[in-house]
C-alpha cells in the first residue's frame, strides 16, 4: 500500500509534475489560468477543458516517470481516480 505523502512531499511532487508536464501541447488544450498536471491528484481535472480533441498523455515525460496507465486526465481525472482508488 502506498504511504501518504507529507504536504511538503506533495508540493515537491506537484512542482516536478508541472515542470515536466506537456499538457499545453495537447490538441485538447485551451488557454486558461491552469498549468496542466491533471494526472496528479492534488491538481485533478480541468475546470476549463470540456471537449476532448485528442490525447498526448502517453508521450508526456510525467506519464513515463510516474508509470501512468490511463489518459484524458484533464476531463477524466487523475490516475488514482480513473483506477478506482
Amino acid at each position: 500500500m502506498e504511504s501518504e505523502m507529507t504536504p511538503e512531499e506533495t508540493e515537491q511532487k506537484e512542482q516536478m509534475v508541472l515542470s515536466m508536464c506537456t499538457c499545453n501541447s495537447c490538441p485538447s488544450w485551451v488557454e486558461c489560468d491552469e498549468a496542466g498536471g491533471y494526472c496528479f491528484p492534488a491538481i485533478g481535472k480541468s475546470a476549463h477543458i470540456t471537449e476532448e480533441k485528442g490525447c498526448n498523455c502517453g508521450g508526456c515525460p510525467v506519464y513515463a516517470q510516474m508509470d501512468l496507465r490511463h489518459g484524458y486526465y484533464r476531463t477524466e481525472g487523475p490516475e488514482k481516480e480513473q483506477a478506482g482508488m
